[in-house]
């Protein structure tokens, strides 16, 4: 009798130790992380994550400091903040650097505010669009694709002998996508690696 008794305790015992011991928490707090962050890409070595919005994203790599200075003073900050759902061509910081000698300073005057506006809407379009969505739109289409963007101008998509898609502003300009579906909170970016200049503005 006083034999079961100890193993019984004996029992009793490790099943207390290895209880304590079990991380019991640790799933719950992975999934938790997971659903506030959504989805994680690294562009340009900072990683955006899904959950946030078009602005805290861009806001959050030097690559795009000229863009972000932009969206301020054309103040179209709270458009990309808003829910959107918003697909935006986004110009690099060396995709400025390609305008014209002096071009970007006048744009960035309190009195160009309504043309850096109008520059900066060329680069969206309404509602989250994938780079299949422009592939489709394209090989739909007979090898060239139509959007409206918000600002009211026109950009050709097309797929180069590269097999990059390249935008085509109002001027004829070119700008290969060379990032692509980072999902955003209130829609979709793509990195740009020129300016999308419209051709109706003096800019």
């Amino acid at each position: 009798m006083r034999n079961w008794f100890f193993i019984l305790l004996f029992v009793l015992s490790a099943h207390s130790v290895f209880a304590q011991s079990a991380p019991k928490n640790e799933p719950a707090v992975i999934d938790s992380i997971k659903a506030k962050w959504g989805k994680v890409k690294n562009v340009n070595g900072v990683a955006m994550i899904s959950s946030n919005n078009i602005i805290e994203n861009i806001t959050l790599s030097k690559e795009y400091s000229t863009l972000v200075t932009a969206i301020e003073d054309a103040g179209l900050t709270e458009t990309f903040k808003s829910k959107g759902p918003i697909t935006f061509f986004a110009p690099t910081n060396q995709a400025f650097e390609k305008l014209p000698a002096g071009e970007l300073d006048t744009l960035l005057k309190p009195n160009h505010k309504l043309d850096l506006n109008y520059l900066i809407t060329s680069h969206a379009i309404v509602g989250k669009v994938t780079v299949k969505d422009i592939q489709h739109k394209i090989n739909s289409n007979n090898g060239e694709a139509t959007f409206r963007t918000i600002a009211g101008t026109t950009l050709i998509a097309r797929i180069d002998s590269n097999r990059n898609i390249v935008l085509i502003d109002d001027n004829g300009g070119q700008s290969i996508i060379s990032k692509f579906d980072i999902q955003q909170s209130n829609g979709m970016l793509h990195i740009v690696n020129a300016v999308l200049v419209p051709k109706t503005k003096n800019i």
